[in-house]
This record gives structure tokens, C-alpha cells and sequence, in this order.
């Protein structure tokens, strides 16, 4: 029998298990791809946990519980099923093929079931073939050697920090009392303290909001200075993991293997047009995964965000290119310190998005817009095309007049996109298509024309009780200030304040509608 394939078997220590042992025990015909790891409970295993085999070179992944009501944790066997799916949903999306995944609950008693079920998805998998994802440990290393600190300081040029305290002052984590501050950071770092636990910490901590650059009179780009040392991190295996169980990196670095073909926009809705030979190509984005991902505890619809942006797009007469097999643009690797895979994702995107033809790509992601627009090609990865952010596409149309919207309902407070306000220094842009929407309700924006703080997490790393704070103490002065609906212009900062309002203690007092900004110019927009 062949025994190129790798299958991992997660089993439940409890029933399941005496069921294994039996078959071992009898020395039963159990298929040699299959790898076992004892688990405690079936619904201890994340949807990260599930996919991470696949990052590391895993062909399918068997789930394997107790039967429903039998679970000795009382919630395992349902928490099991909801975690399989949605990562059968999302392996479907990225091309990996959601029938890699498969749930068995067994009893003790039900031995020959399992092996049956076993058997049968063994072979399953050698019909379906090898996994389209290389292992990263069998991957040669393409980047550049690592380089060092002193390296790292110099070029930063942070020795001109001035110790005035003016970055920590205005930085959201230390003014949520996280014992945090840029200059104790790069103070460290220059005495030579780099590997010390504590400052590795407070370099993962760091938001890279770009506050801190902001204020800094010596102009030390703290934010770029964070990102080479969490490279320098990661290239020496020290980095944190990231939350979520680093789902997302994992699904990124999955998307790194030039086999595999994501089927990204399979759900499309039949009304939106689209025109393979546009010389306008539309990028999405993750919002497809992050729907997906944390659709049963926040319920966000950032997929929205991106059917609202086409729909526009046909508004203004419109209709983009899509790419079938569009991957992530490696924002969330970069800024982690997954310099390699970021690399390796960007160079894979740049040929896709040179073999459309297209001149121009709109995206209304502003990580996106920023990654593709500007790191790429600090990177040294040229696109022959010009990156544009959906509110300049939409600050250009509707400026041409003939347009008119619908006055909003209630007062509106609005969060900007750290990306988008202080890294390209466009935080008036969302801000003119604002007035645009409110044009005959002046007063219905609470406003002050100020870039807003973070929403408490970038990356999806250093996230904590501190992060929550300030959350948590933004939607209560966007309460106070009597809004009634939060225009967001990013889905992370979406998805990171409907985490906070899921805060059981506080209730309802922090619940307020929430929506993109492109999704409140798609259901107000008309033509006069």
C-alpha cells in the first residue's frame, strides 16, 4: 500500500480513543498515511489547528470525537462540527478542497465503524491526490541573510530618538495603561537588550498605528523600525504567535505554493458585471475568510464591503476584471515577520496581476492599497499597474457631479484606517466623500477632522485586555457623543470593534451599527 500521503488523525482521548486502541490492539488493517495525536477533546481543536497541518505539508486531516450528547465536556462534539465546516468552507476558497477535512464521532464500542470511516477517507484523499501546498520545511530559503540588529538601528536612524516621551504620550496602548512606550523600546534595543523576553514582548505589542511617527520631532519611523525587528524575530524562531492561533499567516503561507489555484469569488452575486478585459481590475481581498472565519460569535459581513465596491464600480458604468484565483496580498506575513512568505505571496501576485493586462487596480481594502501600492515595491516587486483605493476611484466620480444621496438616518461617528490616514497620509479622503454623504444633513457627522486612534490590533498580533480597553472606551465616547451608526473604512477595524461589543458584562451599551464607508455610499447613491 502507498504510504507517499500524509493524514493527520486529531482523536478524542475519550470514547473515540478506546475505539483506536482496539483496532490496534487486533492490529487491524488501519491505513499507514494516517498519523495519530491524542487529543483531549474534539472541541479543543481550533479551525487553526485543523489548517496547520495542511501549512506544513499534511494531504487531510481527520477529526475525530465523541458521538453527539456523549461528549464529557458537554459542548466538544458541537464546537468540533461548527470549527469542520468552516474550515471545509474556507479550504474550498483557497483551492484546497474542503473534502480534505472530515468529523467522525464514534463510541468505545463502535471499533469497526472507525476503521470503516478511516479506510473510506483514506482512500478519498489518494483519489483527490497530493495537497497542492509544498511544506515549508522543504522549501529552500529564497530571502536574504537575516540582518542584524545594529543594522537595523542604524538604518532607522534610531539613535536620533530624543527620549522626549512625546511617542509614548500619544500611543493608545500606553494610554490604556499597558506598561508599554516606544523610546523605553528602541532605548533598549540600542543597549543591546534586543533577546531580552520583555522588549520581544513589547515589540509584538506595538500596534504600528504610525502615532509614534507622527509625534516624533527626530522623525524616527517607529512603525518600519517594529516591522525589521519582528522579521529579525522570525527569521531566529522567536516570534509570538499571533491571534487566532495564526490562522491567517497559516492560510497565507499556504497560498505561497504556486499550485494552488483559490477559487475566490465562486458566491459572486449574478447582478454585479464583470469584464475579463477590463483594464480595471478589482482586487478583494480577505473579507471572504474573515466572513467565514467569525461569522458565529461577531457575525461581520465584510464581504459586503467588497459587493458593494463592484456594485459601485457598475454604478459609475464600471465593470473590473477579477482574478479567479486571487490570493492575499501578504499584508498580514510583512507585518508579522514572515519576510519570506510575504515575498514569495507578492512575487506570485505580481505575475497574476500583470498576466490581466489591466492599468489600473482598485481595492477598498486599505491594507491592501498599501501593500500593493507601496511595499511591493519598497520591496523591490514593480506592478505595471496603478494601485487606486475605492474612495479616490469614488472622490474622482462623484466630483464629476450628477450624483446626489439619500440623507442619512442619524448621526454618524467615523474610524479611520491607520493604513490609509498616517501611512499614506490620506485621512481626508474618506473625510471628503463624508461630506458628500451628508451634504444635506451637515450635522449628522461627529467628526473633527482628526485621524482617530487604532482599533487595537494590526496584524492580528497583541491583542489583550488593554487592546479591548480602548475599544471598549471608543464606542462608548461614540455612544456619548450621540451616533448612532460607526463608519468604518477597514473590515479589520470592523471586525475588531464588534469583538468588543460582544463584551457580556457591558450588554448593549456598547452596541452600535457599524458599516463601511463604501457600503454607506452604496445604499445612499443616486443619479439627479
Amino acid at each position: 500500500m502507498p504510504t507517499e500521503f500524509k493524514i493527520v488523525l486529531f482523536l478524542c482521548s475519550w470514547g473515540p480513543h478506546a475505539a483506536f486502541q482496539r483496532l490496534q490492539d487486533q492490529r487491524a488493517d488501519i491505513p499507514p498515511e494516517i498519523k495519530m495525536v491524542r487529543i483531549p477533546c474534539s472541541g479543543r481543536i481550533s479551525k487553526a489547528l485543523l489548517f496547520k497541518p495542511f501549512e506544513m505539508g499534511a494531504d487531510g486531516v481527520i477529526l475525530v470525537g465523541c458521538a453527539p450528547g456523549a461528549c464529557r465536556y458537554g459542548t466538544g462534539t458541537e464546537t468540533a462540527a461548527e470549527n469542520t465546516e468552516d474550515t471545509r468552507r474556507i479550504l474550498d476558497l483557497i483551492g484546497l478542497d474542503g473534502e480534505r477535512v472530515q468529523l467522525g464521532n464514534f463510541q468505545p464500542d463502535a471499533a469497526d465503524d472507525l476503521l470503516a470511516f478511516l479506510k473510506a477517507f483514506a482512500a478519498r484523499i489518494r483519489e483527490l491526490g497530493k495537497s497542492p501546498v509544498h511544506a515549508q520545511a522543504d522549501r529552500e530559503r529564497t530571502a536574504a541573510e537575516p540582518e542584524t540588529v545594529e543594522a537595523i538601528v542604524a538604518r532607522h536612524d534610531v539613535f536620533a530618538c530624543q527620549d522626549c516621551g512625546k511617542c509614548t504620550s500619544a500611543c493608545s496602548l500606553a494610554l490604556a495603561g499597558k506598561p508599554f512606550s516606544p523610546r523605553y523600546v528602541a532605548a533598549e534595543i540600542i543597549a543591546g537588550h534586543a533577546d531580552r523576553p520583555d522588549v520581544r514582548a513589547s515589540v509584538n505589542a506595538c500596534l504600528t498605528c504610525g502615532v509614534c511617527y507622527e509625534r516624533c520631532p527626530s522623525a524616527v519611523n517607529f512603525p518600519e523600525f517594529i516591522k525589521d525587528m519582528r522579521a529579525y524575530y522570525h527569521d531566529r524562531d522567536v516570534s509570538a504567535v499571533p491571534a487566532h492561533g495564526g490562522f491567517f499567516q497559516s492560510m497565507m503561507r499556504a497560498m505561497t505554493s504556486e499550485s494552488l489555484v483559490p477559487r475566490r469569488w465562486t458566491h459572486l452575486p449574478e447582478s454585479i458585471r464583470t469584464n475579463p478585459k477590463s483594464r480595471v481590475l478589482f482586487f478583494g481581498g480577505c473579507a471572504s475568510y474573515f466572513d467565514i472565519f467569525f461569522h458565529k460569535f461577531l457575525g461581520v459581513q465584510t464581504e459586503r464591503i467588497v459587493e458593494d465596491s463592484l456594485r459601485l464600480l457598475n454604478f459609475f458604468d464600471v465593470e473590473p476584471a477579477l482574478m479567479s484565483d486571487e490570493r492575499c496580498c501578504g499584508h498580514d506575513l510583512l507585518w508579522s515577520g514572515d519576510r519570506e512568505n510575504f515575498l514569495r505571496l507578492a512575487r506570485i501576485n505580481a505575475d497574476a496581476i500583470a498576466a490581466t493586462g489591466a492599468e489600473e487596480i482598485i481595492t477598498a481594502c486599505p491594507e491592501c492599497c498599501h501593500t500593493l501600492g507601496t511595499e511591493y515595491v519598497r520591496y523591490g516587486i514593480e506592478l505595471p499597474v496603478k494601485v487606486t483605493h475605492m474612495h479616490a476611484f469614488l472622490e474622482r466620480e462623484i466630483g464629476k457631479g450628477a450624483v446626489a444621496f439619500k440623507a442619512p438616518q442619524g448621526r454618524m461617528a467615523f474610524q479611520d484606517a491607520c493604513r490609509q490616514s498616517r501611512f499614506d497620509g490620506q485621512a481626508d479622503l474618506p473625510r471628503k466623500l463624508l461630506k458628500h454623504l451628508c451634504a444635506d444633513v451637515p450635522d449628522a457627522l461627529n467628526d473633527d477632522g482628526a485621524p482617530t486612534p487604532c482599533c487595537g490590533n494590526s496584524a492580528w498580533i497583541g491583542c489583550d485586555a488593554f487592546s479591548k480597553h480602548f475599544q471598549v472606551q471608543r464606542l462608548q465616547r461614540v455612544r456619548q457623543n450621540g451616533s448612532t451608526t460607526l463608519i468604518t473604512a477597514c473590515p479589520k477595524c470592523q471586525i475588531h470593534l464588534r469583538c468588543a461589543m460582544e463584551d457580556v458584562l457591558r450588554g448593549d451599551d456598547l452596541k452600535v451599527e457599524t458599516m463601511d464607508l463604501v457600503s454607506a455610499i452604496a445604499r445612499s447613491i443616486y443619479w439627479a
